[in-house]
């Protein structure tokens, strides 16, 4: 069972969590924006007809934000959601030629089938940082 303890995720974000804790996964989709309006988010679908939205709400004027992953998220169909952890990196990265930073901020998902990691960047000026990883839950209609 889930030892809560590791689990970073407090309010919304945990009820969320906790509403498909244990619930076979039928697909994971890791969608980039439409348009400018929008940004990257992780989709993770549910055998009973759920799913949780995860994205980075933090957004600030002069910033990039974007979701990435080298793991393929179809391995990890059929296994049963066990956990949700945000580890964040205390130092950000920095372009020291156009004075630039890069934070990145890691999101392992821990499944019955192994755990897999998206990384959350924000590219910013230096004055902007910092993430804000949301959990919404839904269902499908």
């Amino acid at each position: 069972m889930l030892d809560l303890m590791t689990c970073t995720l407090t309010g919304k974000d945990l009820e969320a969590f906790m509403k498909v804790i244990g619930k076979e996964i039928t697909g994971i989709a890791l969608a980039g924006p439409v348009d400018s309006t929008e940004k990257d988010e992780l989709h993770i679908r549910f055998k009973n007809n759920t799913f949780i939205r995860i994205a980075d709400d933090g957004q600030s004027c002069c910033e990039a934000r974007f979701m990435t992953t080298d793991d393929n998220l179809g391995d990890y169909v059929g296994g049963n959601l066990l956990n949700i952890e945000v580890k964040p990196i205390p130092i950000p990265l920095k372009d020291n030629e156009d004075d630039d930073y890069h934070d990145i901020e890691f999101l392992e998902i821990t499944t019955t089938k192994g755990s897999f990691v998206i990384t959350n960047h924000n590219e910013h000026n230096g004055y902007y940082g910092g993430f804000d990883v949301t959990v919404t839950f839904g269902a499908v209609a």
